[in-house]
């Protein structure tokens, strides 16, 4: 079967009834349309897998028995784990990043814009079903570059867009002090970095559990301190 085929909401598996004719018995492959939500089925075991034993560890029939399927029917919806690692990702990615502020249209100041983009980005990033995907970068990264790669392009490259963006649009309203967004924006993920690889990281294995809230509040005072823009004082 052509397998750009079995990439679609629809995929066929063998299914063979026999025929009996006078003369013979015919065996005759069947059609079975694979259930429309097996693909979601396969990245949410995928998830459990990686989450559990990194990826390097996860096999594709460990996938596959997840699931309760076949390991050729796992392959006629993704043909390698690094697919499915992708796939699982991209979904994640475009659920946990906070959506473009609404506010580049003029509505809201930027520094209301960025303080509630550091809130959202404080929850989501550490969201428990996103934590294994910064723990899988940053400990296989090297043996993996092209997964390394996605995760920069997908989402650290995004969110530093989101929040250059914002940072521009301060200096340009005289709310922003800031002599270059381009890095600053990567002071401000910083903290929102830092604070998802320590949840994924060093909290399972005893270290100081953070309250995100506190965090969140903490990091965006921090930066507001260095960017609010401040007259001069009159002599």
């Amino acid at each position: 079967m052509d397998r750009s085929r079995a990439q679609g909401k629809w995929a066929f598996e063998a299914n063979p009834v026999l025929i009996i004719t006078d003369a013979s018995v015919i065996n005759v492959a069947m059609p079975r349309v694979t259930p429309p939500d097996r693909r979601e089925a396969i990245l949410a075991a995928a998830r459990e897998e990686f989450a559990a034993r990194g990826f390097a560890a996860a096999r594709m029939g460990d996938i596959a028995r997840r699931v309760g399927i076949s390991r050729p029917a796992l392959y006629l919806q993704f043909d390698s784990k690094e697919a499915i690692f992708a796939a699982l990702v991209g979904g994640l990615i475009a659920d946990v990043i906070p959506d473009e502020p609404p506010g580049l249209d003029k509505t809201q100041s930027a520094a209301a814009l960025l303080r509630m983009f550091i809130a959202a980005a404080f929850v989501r990033f550490t969201r428990s079903d996103f934590a294994f995907v910064p723990r899988i970068i940053a400990g296989e990264g090297q043996n993996f570059p092209e997964l390394a790669r996605y995760y920069h392009d997908e989402a650290i490259v995004r969110v530093l867009d989101r929040v250059e963006a914002v940072l521009r649009m301060g200096v340009a309203r005289g709310e922003f002090a800031c002599a270059d967004a381009h890095h600053a924006a990567r002071s401000v993920i910083g903290g929102i970095f830092l604070s998802a690889m320590w949840r994924a990281v060093f909290e399972p294995v005893g270290g100081e559990p953070i309250d995100l809230d506190a965090m969140a509040r903490a990091h965006a005072d921090l930066v507001f301190n260095g960017l609010l823009s401040r007259k001069e004082p009159t002599p």
